[in-house]
């Protein structure tokens, strides 16, 4: 079987080449009809159709018949391509089938690649625990491509060198412990900054647009903790983000939502250039948005190191810029340092504000959950003083607010997939080489045969054992927060506290309500997404003394 497979898929590989040669000489003749130039173009198209289905026959009995995960039946060399264009979105297409079809692990192939979806958390382990290594790989896409400069940084660069030597970097340089706590001040300030506009909101008018107020917070703190600034323009009085940051937060959201988009090109290369889906189009100018921001200011940075006007390490940049080898020469290029500042800011930005803003929507319609968590609060911190990072770790009732928020709101539908570095087996289903593996965040997280009434909010669910602290770690992955496996979130301890504490300080410094004459928050999901259809807008005033509001220091 080993040599038939050698000569099908190396000199077979060539016929089609030499087929058309043939064809092309045959039709030199200024007299060949255009009935047979028609037949010639059916014959060379059945003649590729007959190699594809070939070599998959050959491939399924070299795998001992072992079936592929169930799916619906593919179109000859495409797939389901077609489906990209008529069934959208395509992630709800995907989930909707595996529910008719009942199964929680399906195949569904887009040109030559299989797509694998799981939605139960035990074929999930046997993917990311049992062969972790075998899937450890990122695919290549345009969306990815655009957003790393070419593979540059970690979060999704395929497996090998660079991808190695950046994880080595940011493992020792950026995201550790140490400095976690040494970034303290700064995320006090800009979780200081959020109560302050949202008191500033309260003062001025009853009605807050939560979406506005969290999405702002998670720009501000990576931005303060990556540039040690809040604004690139001067921001507004109120505490408020300007025009410049409001554009720029629009594009970074565009980034991620094409990043793996289901785009026709990532599956079928040889189309990207004529960009069917319209994606490349939106992601370039997104990415010049961002561009346009990071460029001067990583550029005047690295001047100043390179110059020696600057010597100390004050934010994130500056630990990317002054990272040395052994020779004392710097680990990083400027197209590396760029890289990966946008990455880390990538992956900051949505989760947290995501989840904060359903938690609370989801609580506001159930007033004993803000109850419970304002008097834990209250009983914990008292009402004097502003909640700290310090006093999270007492704060289980609101963790678990977050946490059932992270379990029942997904960010989004899929996590980063991860691609098969070579035939395997999983689940009793053969999973070819290149495969692509998606965990879905929604199937894990409202799955029925693991959460007792999974579509209902009900923090008291992660509270049932009272001598375990509450995080947002979930290792046998019933649901997902920061990725998992080798290819996990590398800033999940950041991402956590980044959380709590924008959720923490909404609930203490703020009573919050279903705005006048609603009777209550319309918690639908987008068509097109799993955000909120509708940014929250909900009533909320001040309950704690005036003097236990912050008042930030400056804008910058």
């Amino acid at each position: 079987m080993k040599n038939i497979t050698s000569i099908i898929s190396s000199p077979l590989l060539t016929l089609p080449w030499v087929f058309t040669n043939w064809v092309a000489t045959s039709l030199s003749g200024t007299l060949m009809s255009f009935f047979h130039l028609t037949t010639t173009i059916f014959l060379i198209f059945g003649f590729l159709v007959f190699i594809v289905q070939l070599r998959s026959q050959i491939r399924n009995k070299s795998s001992r018949r072992i079936p592929l995960p169930p799916g619906p039946t593919p179109w000859p060399i495409v797939g389901s391509i077609p489906e990209l264009f008529r069934k959208k979105p395509v992630f709800r297409w995907i989930l909707g089938l595996m529910k008719e079809m009942n199964t929680e692990i399906a195949s569904f192939r887009f040109g030559d690649v299989h797509v694998i979806p799981v939605t139960c958390p035990e074929i999930a382990r046997e993917f990311f625990k049992k062969h972790d290594a075998m899937f450890m790989s990122r695919p290549i896409t345009m969306g990815t491509e655009y957003s790393s400069r070419g593979f540059l940084s970690i979060a999704v660069s395929p497996s090998g060198d660079q991808w190695k030597k950046m994880r080595r970097v940011v493992a020792s340089e950026v995201i550790n412990p140490y400095r976690v706590r040494w970034l303290l001040q700064k995320r006090t300030e800009e979780v200081d900054n959020l109560v302050h506009y949202v008191y500033n909101q309260c003062i001025s008018g009853p009605v807050v647009n939560v979406r506005v107020a969290v999405r702002q917070y998670s720009g501000n703190v990576i931005r303060k903790m990556m540039f040690n600034k809040r604004y690139f323009g001067e921001g507004r009085k109120d505490g408020g983000a300007g025009v410049e940051e409001e554009e720029y937060l629009d594009a970074l959201f565009i980034v991620l939502s094409l990043l793996y988009s289901f785009c026709v090109s990532d599956y079928m290369p040889c189309l990207r250039r004529f960009d069917l889906n319209g994606h490349e189009k939106i992601m370039k100018e997104a990415i010049r948005i961002v561009n346009k921001y990071h460029d001067p200011i990583i550029d005047e940075r690295i001047r100043e190191w390179r110059e020696g006007k600057k010597k100390e390490v004050e934010d994130l940049l500056d630990a990317l810029i002054s990272a040395k080898d052994s020779n004392g020469e710097p680990l990083l290029s400027t197209e590396e340092i760029k890289a990966q500042a946008a990455d880390l800011i990538y992956a900051s930005v949505d989760n947290p504000s995501n989840a904060i803003e359903w938690a609370l929507a989801e609580m506001i319609n159930q007033p004993e959950l803000l109850q419970k968590a304002t008097e834990e609060i209250d009983r914990v911190v008292g009402k004097e003083r502003m909640v700290q990072e310090s006093d999270i770790m007492q704060l289980n009732y609101v963790k678990a607010c977050a946490r059932e928020a992270f379990r029942l709101h997904p960010i989004a539908p899929f996590n980063l997939p991860h691609v098969s570095s070579a035939d395997t087996m999983v689940a009793g289903y053969f999973i070819p080489k290149g495969s692509h593996i998606l965990l879905s965040r929604i199937g894990l997280g409202q799955n029925s045969k693991v959460w007792v009434d999974p579509l209902k909010f009900n923090p008291e669910r992660h509270l049932k054992d009272p001598s375990v602290k509450v995080d947002l770690d979930e290792p046998d992955l019933r649901f997902i927060s920061f990725s998992t496996g080798r290819r996990g979130c590398m800033g999940a301890a950041l991402g956590s506290i980044i959380t709590f504490m924008l959720l923490a300080r909404l609930l203490q410094g703020f009573s919050w309500e279903v705005p006048h004459g609603e009777p209550m928050i319309k918690l639908n999901e987008s068509m097109t997404d799993l955000f909120l259809a509708k940014s929250l807008i909900a009533h909320a005033k001040p309950r704690l003394p005036v003097h236990a509001y912050p008042t930030p220091k400056n804008n910058y």
